[in-house]
C-alpha cells in the first residue's frame, strides 16, 4: 500500500515519458515517510478523449488509495509530496491534482502469488 493510479492526458507523452510521471508519483510517495520502498505500487492509464471546460487542456490526475487509520494531516502531507513531485518535473499548460482516498480494511482483500 498505497496504490497510486496516474491519469494523464495522452498528449503529454510528447513531453514527459509515462516512466517519468510514474516514477514523480513514487518518490512523493516514498518521501512522505508513510510507506516503505516495496509498498508503493504506482500505474498509468493515459486518456486519447478527455474535455477539461471549454478548452482542451492537458493533465495529470493521481489517485493514492491507502488503507484506513492515517490522520487528516499525514493525507494532506502525502497529496502534497506527489504534488510537489509532479511540479518538479517542469510541465507548462498542465493541470496537476492529486486525490488521497482510503480503502476499507475490512473489505481490502490481497493475494501475492
Amino acid at each position: 500500500m498505497p496504490h497510486c493510479i496516474v491519469e494523464y492526458s495522452k498528449g503529454l507523452e510528447k513531453n514527459v515519458a509515462p516512466a517519468r510521471l510514474l516514477d514523480a508519483v513514487f518518490q512523493g510517495a516514498l518521501s512522505s515517510g508513510l510507506f516503505e520502498e516495496q509498498d508503493i505500487k504506482t500505474r498509468a492509464v493515459a486518456y486519447k478523449n478527455y474535455q477539461t471546460g471549454s478548452a482542451k487542456k492537458e493533465f495529470v490526475h493521481v489517485e493514492v488509495k491507502i488503507l484506513t487509520g492515517r490522520i487528516a494531516e499525514q493525507r494532506k502531507m502525502l497529496s502534497g509530496f506527489v504534488l510537489a513531485e509532479l511540479g518538479s518535473l517542469g510541465l507548462t499548460s498542465v493541470s496537476l491534482t492529486v486525490e488521497v482516498s482510503e480503502l476499507e480494511k475490512a473489505s481490502y482483500a490481497k493475494l501475492a502469488l
